[in-house]
């Protein structure tokens, strides 16, 4: 069977909903779970090797149900729920009338009081997440970019379905997942410099991770909290 890039599987041929993509950057086969899709991504380093990877699924197949089976419980943006910002837990409070969403600090700790009912309410909350970390990656990427001594990059904010970021240096871009903001900020610093460290080296050899190492240090601990926490980013707002 040929398989194409962006192709998805049906349940029945591996046990789950399985989607196929092609990431020339990759040096192995692997398989990602997309718990905001609800199912598993096989990645090969070109479409010749598709065929690869799906039969290296079917002996997944277990592990990709119990994956897709820890998905966490969607996180409506609705008034008395508690989602997490900067890492924290945040109460969301309606207030009545239209006014934006702002963050403020009480004796309780962090909340969000925002305007608006149903809808409503849930889109001034995710745009203050936006604006927020608009904020807070354009300042941790500009903080990288003078220490590497490179020019201005535009930067874009986005709710991106799998990758948290995205660098083009052709372009000198680079789009975040505005959903960062819900992590530790030390989590979204290591993303920052994960991003422009691609402008120095557009790969994922040795040569770039000792970029990254000499940005944030070791960073492995923060790759390892995006991948156990982040479905549960991805589901706040579902």
């Amino acid at each position: 069977m040929q398989y194409r890039n962006g192709q998805r599987l049906p349940p029945e041929a591996l046990g789950v909903p399985v989607r196929l993509s092609v990431n020339p950057r990759a040096r192995r086969l692997s398989i990602r779970i997309d718990g905001r899709a609800g199912e598993a991504v096989l990645v090969a380093p070109s479409e010749r090797k598709l065929g690869e990877v799906v039969a290296f699924a079917r002996t997944k197949s277990a592990w990709m149900r119990e994956r897709l089976a820890e998905r966490p419980d969607s996180a409506p943006l609705e008034p008395g729920a508690v989602v997490p910002l900067y890492g924290l837990p945040t109460r969301l409070v309606a207030v009545g009338g239209a006014g934006a969403a702002r963050l403020i600090d009480t004796a309780d700790g962090p909340q969000i009081q925002s305007g608006g009912e149903g809808e409503a309410f849930a889109r001034r909350v995710e745009n203050l997440f936006k604006r927020l970390a608009r904020q807070v990656l354009t300042e941790r990427t500009e903080h990288h970019l003078k220490t590497l001594g490179q020019r201005p990059v535009t930067i874009s904010i986005a709710d991106t379905r799998s990758r948290w970021g995205s660098c083009s240096p052709h372009n000198r871009s680079i789009r975040y997942s505005w959903r960062v903001i819900l992590a530790p900020p030390a989590v979204a610093d290591y993303l920052a410099a994960h991003e422009v460290a691609h402008l120095v080296h557009a790969d994922h050899s040795p040569a770039y991770w000792s970029v990254v190492h000499a940005l944030v240090g070791d960073h492995r601990p923060y790759r390892k909290w995006l991948r156990d926490h982040g479905p549960a980013l991805h589901a706040v707002g579902r």
